[in-house]
């Protein structure tokens, strides 16, 4: 009993230390502002799954605005000829790429019969309009003008897409990273219409061969190449999860916003990024 006792205080001594007294201070609700983030839930049907649907979509969203964060970020420091920061920066965007693809395996557990209990429900509404979702793929490089018709209707977001539709993308400062360590590019590389989407260039993937082959003298570039592979190609894990599990759930019909569904997907998939990454590895 007495051994009972001495636990039973020190743990009631340890539990006097936590503080439970939020009149005054901010509590970890407070700061994440959880009365709005879980209560933004509203289903439009009575279906239980539709929850599911919500929340995974919902939580996308959140990591789709780190991963604008960080890019925006490593784009910055990459332009100001700061590359290791950004290699952190870059690191984390693909580790948060991982978490979206996961997320595709949640879904996916959403059958065919229990999707079509609520889909009529939800209108017009369609993932193609996730406007997060398009300016990551404008910070990337795949630019597309006729996309920002989705975003018409609302005047601020309209004029955010433009901008960003307009910004060179991370591509484009590594390739300005390049001309500043002396790698010849030709000019139609460097001062091109940065609205339309990255096209592949010789002379960028000469540069980059010369980097990959004389690593010691270009590692900070070559460090920089490969992130950027590496957020290639988990983007492209994405697409191709959210194609299959969108063709498990509803096959090969059209998709709710009008696109045509899982042949829209698969035609992205063709729309490769940081292209003379990848080609030089054919010519090493």
């Amino acid at each position: 009993m007495k051994n009972t006792d001495k636990n039973e205080q020190t743990i009631t001594g340890l539990e006097k230390e936590i503080q439970t007294d939020f009149q005054k201070s901010m509590s970890y609700g407070d700061y994440l502002h959880l009365d709005k983030i879980l209560t933004s839930q509203h289903r439009c049907s009575d279906h239980h799954d539709e929850m599911l649907f919500i929340v995974i979509h919902q939580a996308s969203e959140l990591w789709m605005k780190l991963i604008l964060h960080e890019l925006t970020a490593a784009t910055e420091s990459i332009r100001q000829n700061r590359l290791e920061p950004s290699f952190k920066m870059l690191s984390r965007v693909s580790r948060i790429q991982q978490q979206l693809i996961q997320s595709w395996n949640v879904l996916s557990t959403l059958t065919p019969a229990e999707y079509m209990e609520f889909r009529d429900k939800l209108g017009q509404s369609s993932g193609f309009q996730s406007y997060q979702n398009r300016l990551i793929e404008f910070a990337l490089g795949n630019k597309n003008v006729h996309t920002l018709s989705v975003y018409q209707h609302q005047t601020d977001l309209y004029e955010q897409m433009q901008q960003a539709l307009h910004e060179p993308s991370i591509y484009d400062a590594a390739i300005n990273a390049l001309v500043t360590r002396g790698l010849p590019i030709d000019q139609e590389a460097i001062s091109r219409d940065w609205s339309q989407r990255y096209e592949p260039n010789a002379s960028v993937e000469e540069a980059w061969l010369t980097v990959y082959r004389d690593v010691e003298q270009y590692w900070d570039l070559y460090e920089l190449g490969e992130k950027l592979v590496d957020i290639g190609h988990q983007q492209q894990l994405w697409r191709f999860n959210h194609m299959t599990t969108v063709e498990r759930i509803i096959g090969n019909k059209q998709g709710t916003g009008g696109s045509s569904g899982v042949t829209y997907l698969k035609r992205a998939l063709d729309q490769h990024f940081f292209p003379e990454l990848w080609s030089l590895r054919t010519k090493l």
